[in-house]
């Protein structure tokens, strides 16, 4: 991008063939119209939702399960084909109505296009936005949206809100000046871009960027470039899928081969790699994973936190990187009056004092040099101002009604009528107003102190006015760079006694009252926030547009600038190599006006460091890097729908305190899915080994694939899904994010599963033999039942690390609920006739029925004693 706020107005008029007097002929428009094409964002390819679809049936797991729905049909099991097929189109519509999420981020940034733009075109005219060319002269005022970036010909007092590309809320006064170094885009004052808002005045700009080629087209580019990364948990489960597809297709193999090789027929060899095929794949498993996640979203939108990508709430567990904007997510966003620099002291507003006449000056000065209001809680006007005015009510006495001074603002301006004013310019930088005080006629200064104190000859202290001497003058600036250096921004005031007619030449020969220093002030539980997610192992590091200086007094004041960290300006992180930014990374707590690009460079730069980021934003400017971070969370109330749409998250109360809950919530979310995964594999697992039993020791395969699957879809979810619902452990945020490359069956998981299989495929087995007895229909019925019966007794026991007898029962009753459902629908199976046939189960004795419901439970039973005694032990 040529850089356009660098070159003079002569040359750029020139470079692009334009004519200031009259703008673009008809024809040199539709010529250039023709070579850089319409002024729109190019959209870029996505994938149909029938590819989707189609994709969810890559899965390794997945033909496994299809090859066994055509085996079953080809040995005559209809019933199992029909299942296992109904079950991969349900899960595939879900993965589907998952993975197409809306990509509305470059409808929204479109929408922020004006359908029309007035030009200089033969004259002036209005032509549609999309027509606009480079070099046509843009003619703005007050309420327009800019329809594509451009250079300032001729300013009349324009301000423009670039909060959509910058972040930051502040209108940006315009100049037409040159620049002769390189700075970043939000100082970039002789320049207006595509998507901002004129708040003020007017101007005419020579168009030099369209379309694409705009800032705006610059994210939108990026926004097609940045791919969202898998969260940890989906590395951790596509790594355990393929390696349990490739483990199950060797067993099933082995299988195969030594029934062959004892002579048995090839589909009935067959049927029994199929069975050990369904006994190991959790087809339940994506199911649960989602809705567990689903039950998360539904906690997290009560606590203002809503969650468009499901796999999202998972990621939160895993954050170790919190980039957060500055602006409304850790302040406020509202301005408001800090200190006072007055008489040669520094006060609050509520220590003015009204007896003063010094104090009462300053007070005049604030409100009727002043074109804010307040009114029904609503401020109406520019922030610095409105601050102002809120000043003014904390002051004692104020709200009398005495008819005195204690009169509201209103009341003030009503006894003191403006007399004469002149409008506050960005070139002189004040503002003046007239009034009569005492009937003396009187006019009121406020400004930016380094213009306002070269006018001022005398100084105010008390009732006393005498010369501003030099020490004067170096005790003002001193206190002015105090309050710079501590991140606030400074007005001076002055006034004048004088008849002579109120003109930008009478603002001189002023008496000094005082500064006022606003800020927008941390929101008070950010401090606390920022605490909570250094505790839990969390970075938070701020990342604004606004200056160096007063963001990093921001971040000190919450906390997440300490001594020894590092502010980098986003020109400051241009001049760095990846590699040199990588040493810096971690030391860095601070960015300061950045641009989009910075924002994407600093989250890569976390994520090459096996860091989990997650991103704040409002702004457009914001969107590519929500998009890239592993969790995006964008502003409900002050985001712009392009960030909205980019992101994973959106706070609906913009507080950085809600992202932490979330975090909290996302932990549990994930402990519980680990918690939900090792129930449906310790179960399977127990299925896997009884049927291996059965295979080597040349027994009748031990259950049928119809009853797997209902174990597998039924009587699993159930408890599967209690196990989701499970309250979150109060301490889980004293502990550090986990690795995301740690795997999810790491040893002590794996181990824990392989000895509760173990255990219950015991139980199961014994039953099995105790059946053959009397027939293999029996002894099938029997591993059946207990298998179903252990696994939903197996539940509680999955549901924490710790005893039943310590966490209960009364705060997951969905368990209690799961367990008696799931044991009537085995009961239904077993004792309702009709149901024999579909599940080839067989009638029972009440001794087979008692043996099965002893041999379930003593798994239960030793996993509990266990866990008991590591208690005590603990």
């Amino acid at each position: 991008m040529k850089a356009y706020y660098r070159e003079s107005k002569e040359e750029l008029i020139k470079e692009l063939g334009a004519n200031e007097e009259q703008g673009l002929t008809n024809k040199a428009a539709q010529e250039k119209l023709t070579q850089v094409g319409p002024n729109a964002l190019v959209e870029g390819k996505k994938k149909s939702v029938l590819e989707v679809f189609l994709e969810q049936f890559k899965d390794l797991m997945v033909i496994i399960l299809i090859v066994a729905a055509v085996i079953s049909a080809f040995t005559g099991n209809l019933e199992s084909t029909a299942v296992i097929i109904v079950v991969l189109i349900l899960n595939a519509i879900l993965g589907t109505v998952q993975h197409v999420k809306a990509e509305k981020s470059l409808e929204a940034l479109k929408s922020l296009s004006a359908p029309v733009a007035k030009v200089l075109r033969d004259g002036k005219k209005e032509i549609a936005a999309k027509d606009v060319v480079p070099g046509d002269i843009l003619l703005l005022e007050a309420g327009d949206l800019v329809t594509a970036d451009g250079r300032i010909l001729d300013n009349f007092s324009l301000q423009v809100n670039e909060s959509s590309l910058t972040g930051e809320s502040t209108n940006i006064d315009k100049l037409d000046t040159t620049f002769d170094k390189e700075v970043p885009l939000g100082d970039r004052v002789n320049m207006v871009y595509s998507s901002s808002l004129v708040t003020y005045g007017r101007a005419n700009i020579l168009v030099t960027a369209t379309g694409m080629d705009t800032e705006i087209g610059k994210i939108a580019t990026l926004m097609n470039e940045t791919k969202e990364r898998r969260t940890p948990l989906q590395v951790s489960l596509d790594q355990f899928s393929s390696r349990l597809a490739t483990a199950i297709l060797i067993f099933c193999a082995l299988i195969l081969g030594l029934q062959m090789w004892r002579g048995q027929p090839l589909l009935d060899a067959l049927l029994f790699a199929v069975a050990l095929a369904v006994a190991a794949i959790p087809e339940a498993l994506s199911s649960i994973v989602t809705i567990v996640q689903a039950m998360g979203t539904q906690k997290m939108a009560k606590e203002h936190a809503i969650i468009k990508n499901l796999a999202a709430v998972e990621s939160l567990g895993s954050v170790s990187v919190i980039c957060s904007d500055k602006t409304g997510t850790l302040t406020q966003n509202k301005m408001t009056v800090e200190d006072i620099y007055i008489g040669g002291e520094v006060l609050k507003p509520e220590e003015l004092n009204l007896s003063n006449q010094l104090h009462r000056y300053l007070l005049y000065d604030v409100v009727l040099n002043n074109d804010a209001s307040l009114s029904d809680g609503k401020k109406i006007g520019d922030p610095t101002e409105s601050a102002l005015l809120e000043m003014y009510r904390k002051v004692p006495g104020i709200n009398l009604g005495n008819g005195k001074l204690g009169l509201s603002e209103s009341e003030l301006r009503n006894h003191l009528d403006r007399l004469e004013e002149v409008p506050f310019d960005s070139d002189r930088k004040l503002m003046s107003t007239k009034h009569l005080i005492h009937t003396i006629p009187t006019i009121f200064v406020k400004g930016a102190i380094d213009v306002l104190l070269k006018r001022c000859i005398n100084i105010r202290f008390g009732d006393e006015v005498r010369p501003l001497t030099e020490q004067d003058r170096k005790n003002i600036l001193a206190q002015n760079n105090h309050f710079s250096e501590n991140g606030l921004r400074v007005l001076a005031f002055a006034y004048k006694e004088s008849d002579e007619e109120l003109s930008t030449d009478t603002e001189k020969d002023l008496t000094f009252i005082g500064l006022v220093s606003e800020m927008d002030p941390p929101r008070e539980e950010s401090v606390a926030a920022v605490a909570r997610a250094k505790e839990a192992g969390i970075r938070t590091v701020m990342i604004t547009g606004d200056h160096k200086v007063t963001a990093v007094a921001i971040a000190k004041k919450i906390g997440i600038f300490t001594d020894g960290d590092l502010a980098l300006t986003g020109l400051e992180l241009d001049a760095l190599s990846d590699e040199e930014l990588d040493q810096q990374i971690e030391k860095v707590a601070v960015y300061a006006r950045v641009s989009p690009e910075n924002k994407i460079r600093i989250v890569n730069a976390w994520q090459r460091k096996n860091h989990i980021v997650s991103m704040t934003g409002d702004g457009v400017n914001d969107a590519p890097a929500l998009k890239k971070a592993d969790v995006g969370v964008a502003m409900g109330i002050t985001g712009t729908e392009v960030s909205k749409d980019a992101a994973s998250m959106i706070l609906t109360d913009d507080n950085f305190a809600t992202i932490i809950k979330a975090v909290a919530n996302g932990r549990t979310v994930y402990e519980n899915i680990k918690n939900a995964i090792g129930y449906l594999l310790s179960g399977n697992l127990s299925a896997i080994i009884t049927v291996l039993f059965a295979s080597i020791a040349g027994l009748p395969v031990p259950f049928v694939a119809v009853q797997l699957l209902f174990i597998n879809l039924v009587t699993d979810s159930l408890p599967a899904l209690a196990i989701g619902m499970e309250p979150g452990n109060p301490d889980i945020l004293k502990r550090k994010p986990r690795d995301p490359k740690a795997s999810l069956l790491d040893k002590p998981f794996v181990t824990q599963i392989s000895t509760q299989g173990f255990l219950i495929s015991l139980s199961v087995i014994a039953a099995f033999l105790i059946g053959l007895k009397d027939s293999p229909a029996i002894a099938c019925t029997m591993a059946f039942s207990t298998l179903t019966f252990a696994r939903l007794l197996h539940g509680f026991n999955c549901r924490s690390q710790h005893s039943i007898f310590k966490i209960g029962f009364k705060n997951n009753w969905y368990s209690l609920a799961a367990f008696a459902l799931g044991t009537a629908l085995l009961a239904l199976i077993l004792f309702v006739p009709a149901l024999h046939g579909l599940f080839a189960v067989q009638p029972l004795s009440g001794q087979e029925v008692w043996l099965i419901v002893i041999l379930a439970i003593i798994p239960t039973v030793l996993i509990q004693l266990v866990k008991v005694i590591r208690e005590n032990r603990g």
